[in-house]
């Protein structure tokens, strides 16, 4: 029996840190047991903050392989590493450099289902709220916006899908049966919403044209054979994006959005930018087996986590006592979204049985 409370956070202890992340670069090597993780993390100290404040990192279970700072390695004097904690004990005195780091993960063998890892052959990733740390050294809060690219390298017979956030900018062939794709969010966000997925799966694709003429690419992975269950969803998500376009003016930002559907995820979803990540009990139903319930819920997750894209992600928390924020306003959107699909007033005497 547990007899420790944990740490306790108080809302005004919060202070801003000293340092920023403006921009992450991440290599991945995907590899079940060893997967190796190259970070290159331009870091920012803000404005007066002493040019010696050391820069702490948080880790959670981390094997560090190599840190450098603007491509010179670090000697082990000039920082402390621990698998929870990476400190940097004199930083350069130039107000921005980049610091690079190698991690080794094992994807296969974290059971949290947290940060990185492979379940039924798919690597997936959560982050929320503080599953980034899993990967790599980070200032892993939520109000530390980053602008991410992302590289995915694995055997291609094992995952022929690699998917991050944002936009696919590259792909190509590697020796030995491997390959690669490069994926970059132009748009800063936090840790939390970073996503990647790889592996064997089917994807149901449709396209979306916004209100100022740009076709987006949409496309739902799903394990496959599970496909044609996806086609409710599909419908769902193309509603909530021209909802969003017709009653709040918001259009979809970036070329292309993903949703994965997996059978082992520990959250029912989750809206990383661009990239949602779903348990398929929340995507999938058929006419055959799904009740009138079912639907309707798989409408008003779709649109929630599609409604995030703004309220969240674009604008997302401060600290996580703003958790309700972003999802109090997200769920009001997703709630007059399925009365205005539905009947108001059903649907105001579902919510309130609901409390």
């Amino acid at each position: 029996m547990r007899t420790d409370t944990g740490h306790v956070f108080k809302l005004e202890d919060y202070r801003p840190s000293d340092y920023l992340i403006p921009a992450t670069s991440l290599d991945f090597r995907l590899s079940p047991d060893a997967t190796h993780v190259t970070a290159r993390l331009t870091i920012e100290r803000r404005g007066g903050v002493a040019s010696m404040a050391p820069l702490v990192l948080d880790g959670d279970g981390l094997t560090l392989l190599g840190v450098a700072i603007d491509g010179q390695a670090l000697p082990a004097s000039d920082y402390e590493a621990t698998p929870d904690q990476l400190m940097i004990l004199k930083p350069p005195a130039a107000q921005r450099f980049e610091l690079r780091l190698e991690t080794e993960i094992a994807p296969s063998r974290n059971e949290a289902l947290m940060g990185l890892y492979r379940s039924n052959n798919v690597y997936c990733t959560q982050c929320e709220a503080e599953g980034f740390r899993r990967i790599t050294y980070f200032l892993d809060r939520p109000d530390i916006l980053s602008v991410y690219t992302v590289r995915i390298e694995a055997l291609k017979a094992q995952a022929p899908v690699l998917l991050s956030n944002g936009n696919p900018i590259e792909r190509g062939e590697l020796e030995g049966g491997r390959h690669y794709a490069v994926w970059h969010d132009p748009f800063p966000k936090p840790s939390y919403l970073f996503a990647l997925v790889a592996g064997d799966l089917a994807r149901v694709s449709d396209s979306f044209v916004t209100a100022s003429g740009r076709n987006v690419d949409l496309g739902i992975y799903v394990e496959h054979g599970k496909e044609k269950r996806a086609s409710y969803a599909m419908d769902a998500l193309k509603r909530s994006m021209r909802w969003d376009e017709e009653m709040f003016g918001r259009e979809y930002d970036l070329d292309i959005f993903n949703i994965v559907a997996v059978s082992d995820f520990n959250f029912g979803a989750m809206e990383n930018k661009g990239l949602n990540i779903f348990n398929d009990k929340y995507i999938l139903a058929d006419r055959e087996t799904a009740t009138d319930a079912d639907f309707v819920n798989i409408e008003a997750i779709v649109a929630h986590e599609y409604f995030h894209n703004w309220t969240g992600n674009r604008i997302t928390c401060r600290d996580w006592f703003q958790l309700c924020l972003k999802e109090g306003l997200t769920v009001f959107r997703d709630r007059e979204f399925s009365a205005d699909q539905r009947e108001r007033t059903v649907r105001r005497i579902a919510d309130e049985k609901a409390f």
